[in-house]
């Protein structure tokens, strides 16, 4: 069901980062726009796909993925404990080469990603956006690869969920892995590398690759 973020945004004319670091540089390379423009609406957007993401996080960690007791006893459900896992995975690249599996996942999803998104914009009609948008997303979610809005939910829904972890759990989970989990980890494991992967993965291999393979058709439209 991952794609349907994506038809909602589509559809609906909100901003997304990921689908910015293509768009948004394809109106700066026919001089519609700066790139001081580009720059500033990335800001804007990243910061704005953050809040709304923690915000969401917290929305589900504190709604579905646990339980109440009436003295105010949280407990973490089945799905909360697969939310703290997929956090813990989230965080768990750590050295070199781990670092650099993450930054290719990254550029893999954001090609997708906007391959999506132009399918979205060249179909005409709903169901057409629906099907356009659907299946590149599907692949991307199923392959492992890294977005970074994504990431913005999965890690702080993981972070508000733990401290709900019974003894139990914890001991399944472990408690080195869970320790590793943290606000500065969900940056430095993850976001970082992730956030420049998605940019060279839109920027690179979507926007520029197109924007040269259609010059003249851009330049007759003009």
């Amino acid at each position: 069901m991952f794609p349907v973020g994506l038809i909602i945004i589509v559809l609906t004319g909100a901003e997304l980062f990921t689908g910015d670091a293509m768009l948004a540089p394809m109106a700066a390379f026919i001089h519609k726009v700066s790139w001081a423009a580009v720059l500033n609406l990335w800001v804007w957007v990243y910061i704005g796909n953050l809040i709304g993401s923690i915000w969401y996080g917290y929305l589900m960690a504190y709604g579905p993925l646990t339980g109440w007791s009436a003295a105010g006893v949280g407990a973490v459900n089945a799905f909360g404990l697969s939310a703290v896992n997929i956090a813990i995975g989230k965080v768990g690249y750590v050295g070199g080469a781990a670092t650099w599996s993450c930054f290719l996942k990254a550029i893999g999803c954001n090609w997708l990603v906007n391959l999506a998104v132009l399918l979205g914009i060249c179909a005409d009609d709903l169901i057409g956006k629906f099907f356009g948008i659907w299946f590149p997303i599907m692949a991307f979610v199923s392959t492992g690869f890294e977005h970074c809005v994504a990431n913005m939910y999965f890690i702080p829904a993981g972070l508000f969920t733990a401290p709900y972890l019974s003894a139990d759990q914890i001991a399944t989970i472990g408690a080195e892995k869970i320790a590793s989990l943290t606000w500065v980890t969900m940056w430095t494991n993850n976001l970082i590398v992730v956030t420049i992967g998605n940019i060279v993965g839109g920027l690179f291999f979507v926007g520029v690759i197109y924007w040269v393979a259609f010059r003249k058709e851009i330049a007759a439209l003009k």
